[in-house]
């Protein structure tokens, strides 16, 4: 253990916390100047401080004891003269997508999950058609045709990325590691805004992006895998399928069909031929109401996104692996994100 690596973790965790030494010396039964120390790595921390400065900090212990993947290494560290409510957040999300990185990285360890390889688009994408290019070719590879998604999750598992559902300081970020792709969605957004994050964070990994965060990326880039996204989510095709000039009522069938924005279908609607400028403009300046969308289905659920935290396949290694002993009770419920509690799990494992 180098101490000093840990101290640098301790004080950045800190700062993106927004607490002061006192203050977090408070927090774990600490005098303030050994805090001082353990962030200047000259004081050894024992596992019970670890745990409890973990806990102050809303990180995992394995956040101060493992090394960042290589594409989130590269950032600029956040300290004093770097703290702002933009480098806090944004190393916040960092830490979030990093433990979701290691909780699958563990599950695959165990034994029990095999997540599929990343696909990546098989020719460069340099511009907006290209990426909507990608996203065809996407649906086709999966299989998807120009029918509605009806998990996007699952869809994106089956690409070769996981998908947390998660409280986050923004909509989401994404992370590819070597063999394992990983991405993480805001939990405080609604369900169909969490639904376009994940066909965003998709994006970048299918246009090669090997990490990508709201939080930081450039406006030209975000266009390509704004692109990307809105026509994995509603293909053009499926729009010019409906007429030549769709009408609001028709489009508003298509957007809750395919669990889309209304902006994201009138942009398709535009992208299509089928509505001009002007037309997309008038559109736009009446968003369709929560029941004109159930009206179109019919009051059918449509639910994507909501009740669900982790993939299926994912869920299912960790249930076994907690069947095997290999983890514990509290383990298995941490590695679900709350997609379970302990009261969920029988009383005996394997029994």
């Amino acid at each position: 253990m180098e101490w000093s690596f840990l101290g640098e973790r301790v004080r950045e965790a800190r700062l993106a916390a927004g607490l002061s030494q006192d203050r977090l010396a408070r927090l774990v039964g600490l005098e303030r100047s050994k805090v001082a120390k353990i962030e200047s790595g000259d004081r050894r921390v024992d596992a019970l401080e670890l745990g409890r400065l973990a806990t102050a900090l809303g990180v995992p212990m394995s956040h101060f004891l493992e090394a960042r993947p290589p594409a989130i290494s590269r950032r600029a560290p956040l300290t004093a003269d770097t703290d702002t409510a933009g480098a806090r957040d944004a190393y916040r999300l960092d830490a979030r997508l990093t433990a979701w990185l290691r909780d699958v990285r563990q599950v695959v360890e165990l034994g029990d999950f095999r997540p599929a390889a990343a696909i990546t688009s098989p020719v460069p994408v340099t511009d907006a058609a290209g990426a909507r290019r990608a996203a065809g070719w996407l649906r086709t590879h999966l299989g998807l045709g120009d029918e509605p998604i009806p998990s996007l999750m699952s869809i994106c598992a089956r690409a070769g990325q996981l998908v947390l559902v998660t409280d986050l300081p923004g909509d989401g970020a994404s992370l590819v590691d070597g063999d394992i792709a990983v991405a993480v969605v805001g939990l405080s957004q609604d369900p169909g805004r969490r639904r376009s994050t994940a066909a965003h964070e998709l994006g970048h990994m299918v246009l090669g992006d090997a990490y990508s965060t709201d939080l930081r990326l450039g406006v030209d880039r975000e266009d390509l895998v704004d692109a990307f996204a809105a026509e994995l989510l509603l293909p053009v095709d499926s729009v010019r399928a409906v007429g030549d000039a769709v009408g609001r009522p028709a489009l508003v069938e298509l957007a809750a069909r395919y669990r889309t924005s209304w902006s994201l279908a009138v942009r398709q609607a535009e992208q299509a031929g089928v509505a001009t400028r002007q037309g997309a403009a008038k559109l736009r300046s009446s968003t369709p109401t929560r029941v004109e969308f159930q009206e179109a289905l019919g009051w059918t659920p449509q639910p994507d996104l909501d009740g669900v935290r982790v993939p299926p396949s994912y869920a299912t290694a960790v249930v076994k692996a907690w069947h095997r002993r290999l983890i514990t009770s509290s383990r298995a419920v941490e590695l679900m994100h709350g997609q379970i509690t302990g009261e969920d799990l029988p009383e005996a494992p394997g029994a």
